[in-house]
């Protein structure tokens, strides 16, 4: 089952990756500067009240672990690099990004394959230090990574081989032992299509490998009678004296849900409550208003005060079911039943986008919200990339380059394209909202390689709108929009949605509307414009107005019911020869 979607090839690599030098000739490469985010909702939280989700655009699967009165989050994020980003809070609210997991080649290469592999579903946990346990899929599959701090840095990963298929929980009992779950294969061969089990296995932290035997915990899901598929993200707990299994259940489209399960025994026999789901968005109306769906892959936590919390995905789309910010972060505070069984939302209840605050001390606001009307600007003064940028696949050498001199980032044109499963000299941001809008200035400097450069909204090598601005001899001289047309695909897999996809035969280019710039234009601004299902292309030059290139594009060609795969879109600038 799970070879369908794994290719475990050698991408691994525990030596460190040459990278050019810290301060490169830019004198050949393309200059941007000021980039600003502007996204917009309609949605806003009242006087003691926060809004979801809580952190915005595509951060999915997340896992949440409290130290003392400090909260650390990280999420998901498939064929990106850096790649698992944490978080830190002190409200459950208010969220700063604080690093990557997995930030250095060193840890390892991500290096081919589609957009949707990668990085699955990590779980953080302390126990004297910090643990993410996580899936390379595409790579090396399970491993495991630790840190004093949870900023960082992380170790260099340590394999799990005894771990099977994915999703991997880290659990520390009582007494101290630890265990590892995954969502595995079934004993035996699989009974149906998305037919999986949770299994554990104890881990050995001195000689960091797992010992003893495997124990089936569930087969198939909570009732193996209906064929529930893909139970998977599983979450171990131990409240009051008792064992409870949290995992995720039906696929990550619209019929995903959040089940329990309950033991007397760390080993089992685990016993689904009656009342499964405790989170889910099925069977409410399609017109409801402003629409969760999707939701599951939650995790828990307990406040210093006692109180409990779930974190799960959740995606809004902006026409009842297409949307390009990906599976979000969303929060709900857990309810228990006279008889000890959580509660994450009622059946038939829409996600709330107002909730409560929690009883916590307020923490600071974050230096950029994660949530509601989400704007920056970055103007590249700073010694180092902001954590929100990210590139496609991990680097082999060092592409781009800041300069705080200049207030301005340099990118390296090089052969790999946007439409190659590669890494092409790519940086970009999540978005974050529906409605929303990107700009970015660029400029040739004298010795600029003959080359294309631009802005991209980019969901996959399939998929993207881009601004294409062609470099010839130092000059900009033409400005054309770029489209993949319809790739001709194999196969595709996935968890009741289109996910991971099978081999892609190269895809041609849509002929391009194109204009001829004035002479001697050395800069321009270029700019995407989102209004929920239509998405608008722009470029200015001089003190004009701007333009728009082509006509209102479709959204929905960027939306993961139209890709597939399980990432939202990306908004950035690039360059190639």
């Amino acid at each position: 089952m799970l070879k369908r979607f794994f290719v475990y090839s050698l991408l691994f690599s525990m030596t460190s990756i040459v990278i050019a030098a810290d301060s490169p000739d830019t004198s050949t490469w393309v200059q941007f500067s000021s980039f600003t985010y502007e996204g917009k909702t309609d949605i806003g939280a009242n006087t003691g009240e926060y809004l979801n989700p809580i952190i915005a655009g595509f951060y999915p699967d997340p896992s949440i672990c409290r130290v003392d009165d400090d909260y650390y989050l990280v999420n998901s994020a498939f064929n990106y690099f850096p790649s698992i980003p944490i978080w830190h809070s002190k409200d459950l609210v208010n969220w700063t990004q604080i690093g990557n997991v997995i930030d250095r080649q060193s840890q390892f290469q991500i290096s081919g394959g589609d957009m949707s592999r990668g990085t699955y579903a990590p779980t953080i946990r302390h126990w004297d230090i910090f643990y993410v346990v996580n899936t390379l899929v595409g790579g090396t599959g399970n491993f495991l990574v630790t840190a004093t701090h949870p900023e960082g840095p992380w170790s260099e990963p340590i394999l799990l081989p005894n771990v099977g298929g994915i999703d991997p929980d880290i659990f520390f009992d009582e007494d101290g032992r630890c265990y590892i779950l995954s969502c595995d294969e079934p004993e035996g061969q699989p009974l149906y299509n998305g037919h999986r089990a949770i299994k554990i296995q104890e881990f050995d932290l001195e000689q960091k490998k797992s010992v003893g035997p495997k124990t089936l915990l569930v087969n198939g899901g909570t009732d193996i009678t209906k064929q529930p598929i893909w139970c998977e993200g599983p979450h171990m707990y131990k409240i009051n004296g008792k064992y409870y299994l949290m995992c995720a259940q039906g696929g990550t489209s619209t019929a995903h849900t959040e089940v329990i399960f309950r033991s007397e025994s760390l080993l089992g026999p685990y016993v689904p409550w009656e009342k499964n789901p405790i989170l889910t968005q099925m069977g409410l109306p399609d017109n409801r208003l402003n629409p969760v769906t999707c939701t599951g892959h939650a995790d828990m936590v307990q406040t210093q005060n006692g109180d409990w919390y779930a974190v799960f995905l959740g995606c809004q789309p902006y026409d009842g079911r297409n949307f390009n910010t990906g599976r979000q972060t969303f929060m709900l505070p857990v309810k228990w039943t006279d008889d000890g069984w959580p509660v994450i939302l009622q059946p038939n209840t829409s996600v709330p986008l107002t909730v409560k605050k929690p009883n916590l001390p307020a923490d600071k606001a974050p230096e950029v919200a994660t949530t509601g009307n989400i704007s920056f600007t970055d103007n590249f003064d700073s010694d180092k990339l902001h954590y929100r940028w990210v590139g496609i696949r991990g680097p082999g050498s060092k592409w781009y380059a800041i300069s705080k001199e200049d207030k301005a980032l340099y990118i390296q044109p090089r052969a790999d394209l946007l439409s190659n499963q590669s890494n092409p000299s790519y940086l970009g941001t999540r978005q974050q909202n529906n409605n929303f809008s990107c700009t970015v200035s660029m400029m040739a400097q004298p010795d600029t390689k003959d080359c294309i450069a631009g802005l991209v909204a980019f969901q996959d090598d399939d998929n993207y709108y881009a601004i294409n601005v062609k470099v010839e001899s130092g000059k900009l001289t033409e400005v054309a929009f770029e489209k993949p047309s319809a790739p001709v695909r194999g196969g595709r897999g996935g968890r009741g949605t289109r996910g991971t996809r099978g081999a892609t035969q190269p895809q041609a280019i849509e002929p391009q509307v194109s204009k001829t710039l004035p002479n001697n234009i050395k800069s321009i601004e270029l700019k995407i414009e989102g209004e929920g299902p239509i998405t608008r292309l722009y470029y200015k030059t001089g003190n004009g107005q701007f333009t728009q290139l082509g006509d209102d594009l479709e959204s929905s060609f960027l939306s993961t019911d139209t890709a597939g795969g399980f990432q939202g879109v990306t908004l950035g600038m690039f360059a190639h020869n």
